[in-house]
């Protein structure tokens, strides 16, 4: 796991050994420093998420957003981030996440509605691609990745909900099962 997070990181590392990443978390481009690089609460209390780094997409925000571009410092100016993040996050504030979703989604402006996991396993990219798998009396499972054509990956034993198998544990350390039906007729215990 830590090599494949590494790899991850390779961008930030080489950004920050050429000074282009220098600065404290949440100051820089990929932290949240940057307000065409974050998230943004909708004006029903959910999230959404742009990243138009390139200034074609950047200027495709601004004009689905509705705004001036020159009633903004310019983009790359980062003593201007503040100003830029507070009209963001205003004009975001109008719309609920869906509403937002339905104006940016097919768009080149980078976007993505910031959902929660169940919103997750029903996204129909995940749906199309298969990514959760049910599996019966345990959450769902995420596929292995990366998906491998000659040496696929295999489902893993499952994890079960807290207390599905409160009773097989106390019956393999040898409790009897009329101590297991006392103890859950009295509420200590439950599945």
């Amino acid at each position: 796991m830590v090599d494949g997070v590494m790899s991850i990181f390779q961008v930030f590392y080489g950004m920050t050994r050429t000074g282009f990443h220098t600065g404290p978390v949440g100051t820089n481009l990929f932290d949240g420093g940057a307000p065409f690089y974050n998230v943004y609460e909708t004006a029903d209390g959910k999230h959404v998420t742009v990243a138009p780094i390139e200034a074609k997409f950047y200027a495709q925000l601004l004009d689905k957003l509705g705004i001036d571009p020159a009633s903004l410092p310019d983009q790359n100016d980062m003593n201007g981030w503040p100003e830029i993040r507070a009209r963001f996050a205003e004009v975001f504030r109008t719309k609920t996440r869906d509403e937002w979703s339905a104006l940016l989604e097919g768009t080149d402006v980078c976007y993505a509605p910031v959902l929660s996991f169940a919103e997750a396993e029903q996204h129909p990219h995940n749906v199309a691609r298969g990514n959760f798998v049910p599996v019966e009396g345990s959450v769902p499972q995420l596929l292995p990745a990366p998906r491998l054509s000659r040496t696929p990956g295999g489902l893993r034993p499952t994890y079960a909900y807290p207390g599905c198998d409160t009773e097989s544990v106390l019956a393999e350390f040898g409790v009897a099962d009329d101590a297991i039906s006392a103890l859950a007729a009295s509420g200590v215990i439950a599945w």
